[in-house]
């Protein structure tokens, strides 16, 4: 028959204890990641699409795979979340919330980020000879520290032109900005659904 001894009797125990923290603090950090995600849209707040529903992908951590349209390289990786959205069709949409280290540098990335989807029409043209592009800017809205929705719309010869809407808006420290795209023009743009989608990107930050 084997004995342990009570030194071997302390390791062990040791070990289940170290295991068992070891487990605890895993799911400490993992629920603590999840808690720090904002709140994201589901596929029923996007403006309908017509003959197809809404498709959302996982919440993930940091930016998605390719940038929104527009919004190349300002995007700032650290305390980012984003979400991905698709149809059957060509009309897609991603949504990318941030998480800023206080209100005031929240509402600095916010007018970054508008100035620069203001700008993206101008800037599209210059790098695209040939092409032409067109912008709108459809207002602000009275949600949370408040929003502001913008189109623009790009197009080169022999090739479907696209239409782009952009929801920007913010909650105290975190600042999301949504994205809808498809071919068409400013004329076939969602706006007044599109509105909509925007305040509750906003009025889910934060619940």
């Amino acid at each position: 028959m084997f004995r342990r001894s009570g030194t071997a009797t302390a390791l062990t125990t040791a070990l289940v204890a170290a295991a068992a923290a070891l487990v605890l603090t895993a799911s400490t950090s993992t629920s603590a990641a999840a808690a720090a995600a904002p709140g994201f849209l589901v596929g029923t707040d996007l403006p309908p699409h017509p003959t197809s529903p809404w498709y959302a992908g996982a919440i993930t951590a940091g930016l998605p795979e390719s940038a929104p349209f527009c919004l190349e390289g300002v995007l700032p990786a650290a305390g980012s979340w984003h979400r991905v959205f698709g149809t059957e069709y060509d009309t897609g949409a991603v949504q990318v919330s941030v998480r800023s280290s206080s209100p005031s540098a929240a509402a600095k990335l916010a007018g970054v980020l508008e100035r620069k989807v203001a700008a993206c029409a101008a800037d599209w043209l210059r790098a695209t000879p040939g092409g032409t592009a067109s912008w709108q800017d459809y207002g602000t809205l009275p949600v949370e520290e408040g929003a502001h929705v913008y189109g623009v719309h790009t197009s080169i010869p022999e090739s479907e032109p696209g239409v782009h809407l952009y929801g920007i808006g913010r909650d105290g420290s975190t600042v999301t900005v949504v994205q809808w795209g498809e071919m068409g023009d400013l004329s076939h743009a969602p706006v007044a659904a599109f509105k909509k989608t925007t305040t509750q990107a906003v009025n889910k930050l934060n619940p």
